[in-house]
């Protein structure tokens, strides 16, 4: 239900929110752009393209939610996850895309903030998001040992979840080309322009997209040692970590900050889940929440003194982007979601009984198990094993 709940949302007031939000109190009163009776939110032979934009949005919009979805697993009630999905794919994501990933947003054309490929305008204030409803939300069941030490939960089908990180590979390197908009030709080359209209060329976003996968993929394997998931995970963690400057980047920097920023999302991962029993089942608030913050806070060293906007009126340093990181991952990122977590939890609305939790959420609320294929084969092998003995 995630995704008709926050296409709707997003319909009725979330592309709204993008547009009423680009100034630092917003234009909350004035104007209807995004809201559903303005002319270009529908049919509108004067308009061929604006709802192209929003569904380009809308995609963000659902990844948000889906990337919070995969921290808070197994424990959460579904009614309570989709008004945390709704709060983080049609509002607080809006905020921030308005603020951050605008051309007219104030902490560009004041801060001089830069995240051409949103390592902090989606994974950012993901992760934090995710990280202020597990510290409400709480461990799942078994995670921690009596005395507190952390167990490993390891994914129930490992092939699945490599299987599902080479399709979110392939769908991010889909959002690079998307995100980027043809501008013709400047000084005889033909090029194409970042959501904030600096030039870029496909080129360039090709060797830093698979040069911050392959750094990612290198230290996700040596930190893990040779862990499938950790591996493949820290891939996506490189291209994140790297995704804020990558139409800047050299290919050989955007290796580096790949594989620096998977060290860095691996190690606090495990220090946050042993110091406050963190339990974060996918690794969620690691690979975005941390690897996005460090690539939004390198990127303003790396390309400090780069023009932030088109006309050269602001330009990336590393105070906007520190500025930047910290209002993502817990202005936008931890804290709403926090609040709402502790009133849903208040309201005993927010985590599944102790009794369902043990059964299976998949079964209680779905009356199917997703291991149900695989019972099936064990039942068949326990009855060829009493035939043959």
């Amino acid at each position: 239900m995630l995704i008709p709940m926050v296409t709707v949302t997003m319909f009725l007031f979330g592309f709204w929110i993008y547009f009423a939000a680009q100034g630092p109190f917003g234009d909350f009163a004035g104007g209807s752009t995004g809201l559903p009776w303005d002319a270009t939110m529908g049919s509108n032979l004067g308009d061929h393209i604006y709802g192209v934009f929003w569904a380009a949005f809308l995609l963000f919009s659902w990844t948000a939610a889906s990337i919070v979805s995969g921290a808070v697993i197994e424990r959460i009630r579904t009614g309570a996850f989709l008004i945390l999905a709704v709060l983080v794919g049609s509002v607080t994501w809006m905020i921030d895309a308005a603020w951050g990933w605008s051309a007219g947003g104030w902490m560009v054309t004041d801060w001089g903030y830069h995240d051409a490929y949103a390592s902090g305008v989606i994974h950012g204030i993901c992760g934090g998001a995710a990280l202020g409803i597990l510290a409400v939300l709480g461990p799942r069941i078994g995670k921690f040992a009596p005395d507190g030490t952390p167990r490993d939960i390891p994914p129930s089908n490992p092939w699945f979840a490599v299987i599902g990180l080479f399709i979110i590979y392939t769908g991010f390197w889909g959002f690079y080309a998307a995100c980027n908009l043809p501008i013709g030709q400047i000084d005889g080359i033909w090029t194409a322009s970042t959501i904030y209209g600096t030039p870029t060329t496909l080129s360039t976003i090709t060797f830093n997209f698979l040069m911050s996968l392959a750094g990612g993929l290198m230290a996700g394997y040596y930190m893990s040692k040779g862990d499938s998931f950790w591996t493949f995970s820290g891939g996506l963690g490189g291209i994140i970590a790297a995704s804020a400057g990558n139409d800047l980047y050299h290919p050989l920097q955007a290796f580096l900050i790949g594989m620096v920023g998977v060290f860095v999302a691996y190690k606090l991962h495990y220090w946050v889940e042993r110091k406050f029993k963190i339990d974060d089942a996918v690794g969620a608030v690691a690979v975005h929440g941390y690897a996005g913050s460090f690539g939004v806070i390198i990127c303003g060293f790396m390309l400090w003194g780069y023009p932030a906007l088109a006309d050269g009126s602001a330009t990336i340093n590393p105070l906007g982007q520190i500025g930047g990181a910290i209002m993502m991952f817990f202005v936008l990122g931890f804290i709403p979601t926090w609040i709402v977590a502790k009133i849903l939890n208040a309201m005993g609305i927010l985590r599944i009984p102790k009794e369902v939790e043990i059964a299976g959420l998949d079964y209680m609320d779905n009356q199917a198990s997703a291991a149900a294929g695989q019972e099936i084969v064990n039942a068949e092998l326990a009855e060829r094993n009493a035939s043959s003995s």
